[in-house]
């Protein structure tokens, strides 16, 4: 395969993983702490940071994940135009649009004070109770417009890929290789994990922003269980590369050996 379908390909995955460990970097250490503690100790301000920094996380997950649906689209069903639309420097700038559309979407936050304290899950999170119009804004444009998009292009994808098996294209139709499925079928995998572990937090959220009663009907045990369960996910994505793909399989041993040799 050319280096830069490598690149291209793989660009929002790296990106990806980077959202994934920022909730590792600051958030958790200070969630721990609010455990052990039962109360958050670590002030005002890094509970406006540690919050920013988790809206950070998901959101640029979800649209880093939106990204990679979409080039898997490109690269699949439209393998003709995929070289002009992802070229090495088209990538890296929709990597910085995607960035750029996390953090402005999470600024709003600080306009309507959403980023609080929860003693549920001793996190500095979004608070679904501050405002109906916003949570339902924030479930709509952070999850189920992103989800949307991906469930079209992984839907495209299958009815593709069923097609080309049963032959019902032409001979002279590009023939999916191997690989090429392989990574597909990893990233879809990610995909509906995402979509499990958040749907719950979110039809809570969208729940409570139609009806405001709900929020004191919901169990507490629920709304804790799912705010673990989404944040959770992040925790996922390298256990499935590791498990779906050989290329990771291969370069996790290598590291696992690497240290454990420069320990002994």
């Amino acid at each position: 395969m050319p280096l830069f379908l490598v690149l291209t390909g793989n660009a929002f995955v790296v990106s990806l993983a980077i959202a994934d460990l920022l909730v590792a970097v600051y958030p958790y250490p200070l969630v721990l702490t609010a455990i052990f503690h039962d109360r958050w100790i670590a002030g005002d301000i890094h509970c406006q940071i540690s919050g920013f920094l988790m809206g950070l996380s998901v959101i640029g997950s979800i649209f880093n994940i939106t990204g990679i649906a979409i080039n898997r689209y490109c690269y699949i069903c439209h393998s003709l135009k995929y070289d002009k639309l992802f070229s090495n420097k088209n990538t890296v700038c929709y990597v910085i649009l995607v960035w750029a559309l996390t953090v402005l979407a999470i600024i709003p936050n600080w306009f309507v004070e959403s980023l609080q304290y929860d003693p549920r899950v001793f996190s500095c999170t979004f608070a679904q109770s501050v405002s109906s119009l916003y949570t339902i804004t924030v479930v709509v444009v952070h999850f189920i417009v992103p989800i949307s998009i991906v469930t079209y292009c992984y839907l495209r994808i299958w009815i593709l890929v069923i097609q080309v098996r049963k032959r019902v294209k032409p001979d002279s139709r590009p023939k999916i290789k191997p690989h090429d499925f392989r990574n597909f079928l990893t990233m879809f995998v990610v995909f509906v994990l995402f979509a499990v572990c958040w749907a719950p937090l979110n039809l809570i959220g969208l729940s409570v922003a139609v009806h405001p009663r709900l929020g004191q009907a919901i169990p507490e045990w629920l709304f804790t269980a799912s705010y673990f369960m989404a944040y959770f996910n992040s925790c996922l994505n390298g256990v499935i590369y590791g498990v779906l793909n050989h290329n990771f399989r291969k370069e996790y041993k290598r590291i696992v050996l690497g240290i454990f040799k420069f320990n002994c």
